[in-house]
């Protein structure tokens, strides 16, 4: 009797783990990515109501479920290499603790759900899911292997959340804003590459073949341009975008972001994880908080 609680304790104990398991490998802590939906609703002010927020906030949710589903099969894809990891090797799937075939079943049951009610919500928005779907098992299999395609892909990835955004709510976008996207997640990309560079030093081609092909001072390169082009095109943004030039006023932000997240890069090493930064950064977080008060009272307030 007292070794048939024991199998019934341990047996529990096990199936806790792995829904535990199952529930980090949809990383929640990266969905403050997906939080770019929201971005069309903060730019378009006169559309905040009670209704556009929640389709928004569903929409927030899906979106997240169906990345969700991607870091599965990136972890799935990528278990052999995360072993050899400092930090990835702990994952669920690369640890042990959820079995592979398991993590795949659960997948593709968590897929199938999440683009069902998209297409009932919006067919448009379900559309962008298979999208970014087959974006990110492109990148999985092919796309990540390629030397800045790799990079431009995240970026792809980005631009597809602000646009699922405005389709939620039925808004145009302006080019400013998708090109304004596009360069930041190309900054943060370009930051991730360099992180991974310095954290794995010599040791790169065992873990992700493509970083062979980068080095830090190409990188630092790519970034200084692509940190240039961002300034300059939210700049135009805030005077072209046909809302109020009051928007300027939000750029010294933007500057100040920019440049604390190239300090977290350089002299930290930080890099790898923009959620974690944005979480664990102070500054940055605080920054972001400014920002979007800053630009809800401006259209508050001159509109």
């Amino acid at each position: 009797m007292f070794s048939s609680r024991q199998d019934t304790a341990s047996s529990a104990v096990g199936n806790a783990g792995t829904i535990s398991g199952l529930f980090k490998l949809l990383r929640p802590k990266q969905w403050t990515k997906n939080l770019l939906l929201f971005a069309a609703l903060l730019f378009s002010f006169e559309e905040i109501r009670t209704e556009t927020i929640v389709s928004t906030g569903i929409g927030f949710l899906l979106f997240s479920l169906v990345a969700g589903c991607v870091y599965i099969l990136n972890d799935y894809v990528d278990r052999e290499r995360d072993r050899q990891h400092p930090t990835k090797q702990f994952r669920p799937i690369a640890s042990g603790q959820v079995n592979p075939t398991h993590a795949i079943l659960f997948g593709m049951a968590l897929l199938v759900f999440s683009l069902g009610v998209a297409f009932v919500m919006n067919p448009l928005f379900g559309i962008l899911c298979i999208v970014y779907f087959l974006l990110n098992v492109s990148y999985s299999f092919v796309l990540k292997h390629l030397v800045i395609l790799d990079m431009m892909t995240i970026a792809a990835g980005f631009v597809l959340r602000a646009i699922a955004g405005g389709v939620l709510i039925h808004v145009p976008f302006t080019p400013w804003f998708l090109i304004c996207t596009m360069l930041l997640s190309l900054f943060l990309a370009i930051g991730k590459r360099r992180n991974e560079l310095t954290l794995l030093e010599g040791n790169t081609g065992s873990h992700r073949k493509v970083l062979d092909n980068y080095s830090i001072t190409l990188l630092d390169q790519f970034n200084t341009i692509v940190t240039t082009a961002t300034i300059i095109s939210y700049s135009l943004f805030t005077f072209t975008s046909d809302r109020t030039i009051h928007l300027m006023w939000t750029i010294p932000l933007v500057i100040y972001g920019m440049f604390r997240y190239l300090y977290l890069i350089h002299m930290k090493n930080q890099g790898g994880s923009p959620d974690r930064v944005l979480f664990e950064d102070k500054p940055i977080l605080i920054t972001v908080i400014l920002y979007v008060v800053s630009v809800i009272t401006i259209f508050a307030i001159f509109e």
